[in-house]
């Protein structure tokens, strides 16, 4: 979809599936833009000193420099913060990243000119978009480091992709016939003293999250029938009495997926034909029963993290602010990502949660012990040469423990850098790093649980599931046969994965 960029704010769902942009083009936008430029230029003529315009940056901030060498100040700040590290941003985190620095220069504080939006404009809807190391910053201050290569790239340096490729700036420049942007005073300062990393690596990677749950609760769902569950627990009255938002959703959601099932039970109603009444505990082990409670907690979490990312994209967050329209200056700290740092080191809770979830539902899935009937890690075959699911679940279980691991609150980690002019940071970036590092891992762990829920229906002989059980099972079986004699499975693991992120498994 097209966003228009006019200063007003845009949901966080329209900036998750945007491709393009307009900017607008009213007398009344353009005004506002240029008033604050044109009141800081004039500033910078009369002699006063502006922080990041005619003086250094920081620490260095003492050090005072005239009118016509604050446009090289500029070009120098991009380039001596070209020292990022690790692997780079993917091209869907520097569209965002790129989108979300426009949102914010579009309110009109930031001094910067109405050329700067066009020149992302354009850099948008050609989608010529910086390729961005992801590690280098410690989130206050801005992305200072990251957003630098969103600035170079504006003045034709450095990489782009385009076209599926890794080019040189300049070389796409001179094919498109575009010339090279030059900055004006503090344009490249406004840039990058912002949290636009941080915030397009978040709200990558809650659409992704949010995607996984979807499919997970599927899975919930299917565990559901084919462990022949009471679905007393997910019945609207038991959430009404304890009537948290996510809680509710998630009940509602799984139980409408249950729809049209024959293997599930109530409270009521006598059980079928897998059990008997000695052989059945009269409540189902918490991992089931507690679904919504456990899960719940996540979806209100996620509520309030889009909330706070949303805010802060469509925030000033750059430092000095320039309110043209009152001719007043103000120096501040709202670069500070506490907000997302907060947000993702809480969404960092959350998974570790789902995946020792995921684990504890999968365990009893395939022990014969628990699965009522499935038998021996869900084989196929009663050939005792064969193992079925034995490694999968080792391997699953593995990366709960790799999830789980990955909580520790990145916020506290606030390092003192530059001279302690920045001595205390909000290790938003790394947050968020650490948020989507997690993703991988979750989505391999539902994958293999997916091909566990089909080899389960198998086992079941399809007989009584719902349709949309029946939905997912065809889906999977499209793609991996079910596992009867040894066989490595890891590129059905990936394929699964695939479907996990296509949304077909949701």
């Amino acid at each position: 979809m097209e966003v228009i960029i006019s200063g007003d704010n845009i949901s966080l769902s329209d900036i998750s599936q945007a491709n393009s942009v307009k900017l607008s083009t009213t007398k009344e936008f353009q005004t506002k833009v240029n008033k604050a430029h044109d009141f800081l230029v004039n500033e910078i003529k009369n002699g006063k000193p502006i922080y990041g315009v005619t003086t250094g940056y920081g620490e260095s901030g003492k050090n005072y420099l005239l009118f016509e060498e604050s446009k090289i100040l500029q070009t120098n700040l991009f380039r001596f913060h070209g020292c990022g590290v690790g692997r780079n941003l993917d091209e869907d985190e520097a569209f965002y990243m790129t989108l979300i620095r426009l949102i914010s220069l579009s309110k009109g504080y930031s001094g910067i000119s109405y050329n700067l939006l066009q020149r992302l404009e354009l850099l948008i809807n050609k989608r010529i978009l910086p390729v961005v190391p992801e590690q280098g910053s410690v989130g206050a201050s801005g992305d200072l480091t990251p957003l630098s290569y969103l600035a170079a790239v504006i003045a034709g340096e450095r990489e782009v992709y385009y076209n599926g490729k890794i080019e040189k700036t300049i070389d796409i420049y001179n094919k498109l016939g575009i010339e090279p942007y030059e900055l004006q005073p503090k344009e490249a300062l406004a840039i990058m003293n912002g949290t636009a990393t941080m915030s397009a690596i978040a709200v990558n990677s809650i659409k992704k999250f949010e995607n996984f749950l979807h499919a997970y609760m599927s899975f919930i769902a299917g565990i559901f029938e084919l462990l022949n569950a009471d679905d007393t627990p997910l019945q609207p009255l038991v959430h009404e009495v304890k009537p948290f938002d996510g809680q509710i959703a998630v009940a509602k959601e799984i139980l409408a997926k249950l729809e049209g099932t024959k293997l599930t039970h109530s409270r009521e109603e006598r059980y079928d034909d897998f059990f008997n009444e000695e052989t059945l505990n009269i409540q189902d082990r918490y991992s089931i029963r507690c679904t919504p409670q456990v899960l719940g907690v996540v979806l209100d979490n996620i509520s309030v993290s889009k909330k706070w990312v949303e805010t802060e994209i469509n925030a000033v967050n750059d430092n000095p602010v320039i309110d043209g329209e009152n001719k007043k200056i103000y120096t501040t700290g709202n670069f500070y990502g506490g907000y997302v740092a907060h947000a993702m080191d809480t969404l960092r809770i959350s998974a570790a949660n789902v995946a020792d979830l995921l684990d504890k539902q999968f365990a009893i899935l395939v022990d014969h012990k628990y699965n009522r009937g499935l038998g021996e890690n869900l084989k196929l075959s009663d050939k005792n040469y064969f193992h079925g699911f034995k490694a999968m679940q080792i391997t699953l279980s593995s990366l709960s423990a790799d999830v789980m691991m990955n909580i520790t609150p990145a916020s506290v980690f606030s390092r003192p850098t530059e001279s302690m002019n920045q001595d205390k940071v909000s290790m938003g970036t790394t947050a968020s790093i650490h948020f989507k590092n997690q993703l991988p891992n979750l989505e391999n762990m539902l994958a293999i649980a997916m091909i566990g829920l089909a080899q389960a229906v198998d086992i079941r002989k399809a007989k009584g599931i719902s349709p949309h059980l029946e939905k997912i099972y065809k889906t999977i079986r499209d793609e991996v046969e079910p596992l009867v004699e040894d066989r490595r499975m890891d590129f059905d693991i990936q394929k699964v994965v695939e479907l996990i992120n296509s949304g077909k498994l949701g």
